[in-house]
C-alpha cells in the first residue's frame, strides 16, 4: 500500500496527492492552516516519498487505483480530493472510476488537458536523461516551475523544490513520466462530475497553459476557479491565499490566520 500520514483532527477528510518529482512534505507551509478544519490525509505516490513503483508505466488511472485502496484501509467513502500537477491528473482519473468517493475535487496548478504532440514528444525524450543523468534533469527542470518575478524571493524555497525532487526515486519519476505520456483528455469528468470543482491555477505556470485552461472549463455551477500571480508551485510561492480559497470554497470557513 503506498505510504501515507494523517494529520488534523477536522470532521471533513482532505486527501492531498503531490505532483511529479515532489512528496508528502510539500503541504508543510499549508498544513498548520488546512488541519484546523480538516484531517488530512497526505499520501505519497508510488516511486515517491517512501512509496515503492507499483509498474514500470504507472498510468493516472493505475496509480488512482492504489489512491483508492489506501481510502478503503481506513474506511473512507466521502472525501475532498486535491491534486498538485500529476497528483491533479491522477484526481481526474479517481474522479472519473470512483465518482461517488467525491465531495469536491481541486486541480491545484494542474489541467485536465492531456499533453499535445509537442509535450509528449519532450517527455519522450527525457526517458534516457531520467535515468541516467537524473540530478541534472530535476536541477534543470525545477526552477522553471517558479514565477521567474519573484526568483530572489523565492530562492529558499526553489532549493527546497529542488531537493524534495532530488530525494525521488529516479525509476520512479521514469515510471510517471511514462504513465503522464498516455493521459487522455478528462474534460468529460469536469462536465458530469456532480461534486464541488475547484480550480487554483498560476498567472505564470510554465506547465500549464492556464489562459486555456480557464477559458475551456464548462459552465457549471458547481466549477470555481482563482488564478493567483504565482508559477506552478503555489503551496510554495502562495500558501496563505492557497489555504484561505480551499477553506473558504470547500467549507466556507476562512482561516484563524493567513500566511500571505
Amino acid at each position: 500500500m503506498l505510504h501515507f500520514e494523517k494529520k488534523g483532527n477536522g470532521k471533513e477528510t482532505l486527501v492531498l496527492l503531490h505532483g511529479f518529482m515532489e512528496n508528502s512534505s510539500i503541504w508543510s507551509d499549508m498544513e498548520p492552516h488546512l488541519s484546523e478544519n480538516f484531517t488530512l490525509l497526505k499520501i505519497d505516490l508510488p516511486g515517491h516519498g517512501q512509496s515503492e513503483i507499483i509498474a514500470e508505466v504507472q498510468t493516472m488511472e493505475l496509480v488512482a487505483e492504489e489512491v483508492k485502496k489506501v481510502l478503503d484501509s481506513q474506511n473512507l467513502k466521502k472525501i475532498h480530493l486535491l491534486g498538485h500537477s500529476m497528483g491533479g491528473y491522477i484526481s481526474l482519473g479517481f474522479a472519473e472510476k470512483y465518482p461517488e468517493y467525491l465531495k469536491s475535487l481541486t486541480l491545484f496548478f494542474s489541467t485536465y488537458f492531456p499533453d499535445d504532440a509537442e509535450k509528449k514528444a519532450q517527455r519522450i525524450k527525457s526517458y534516457r536523461i531520467i535515468q541516467d543523468a537524473f540530478a541534472h534533469y530535476a536541477k534543470a527542470g525545477v526552477p522553471n516551475l517558479f514565477n521567474p518575478n519573484e526568483k530572489d524571493i523565492l530562492e529558499g524555497k526553489i532549493e527546497i523544490a529542488l531537493q524534495t525532487a532530488l530525494s525521488t526515486n529516479n525509476l520512479g519519476a521514469l515510471a510517471s513520466v511514462k504513465g503522464m505520456v498516455e493521459r487522455t483528455d478528462k474534460k468529460h469528468v469536469l462536465e458530469n462530475l456532480e461534486a464541488k470543482i475547484l480550480v487554483i491555477a498560476g498567472k505564470h505556470d510554465n506547465a500549464v497553459k492556464t489562459e486555456l485552461l480557464i477559458k475551456n472549463l464548462p459552465d457549471r455551477t458547481n466549477i470555481k476557479s482563482y488564478v493567483l500571480d504565482c508559477g506552478h508551485n503555489g503551496h510554495w510561492e502562495k500558501p496563505g491565499i492557497c489555504t484561505a480559497i480551499i477553506n473558504t470554497e470547500l467549507l466556507h470557513n476562512l482561516p484563524k490566520h493567513l500566511v500571505l
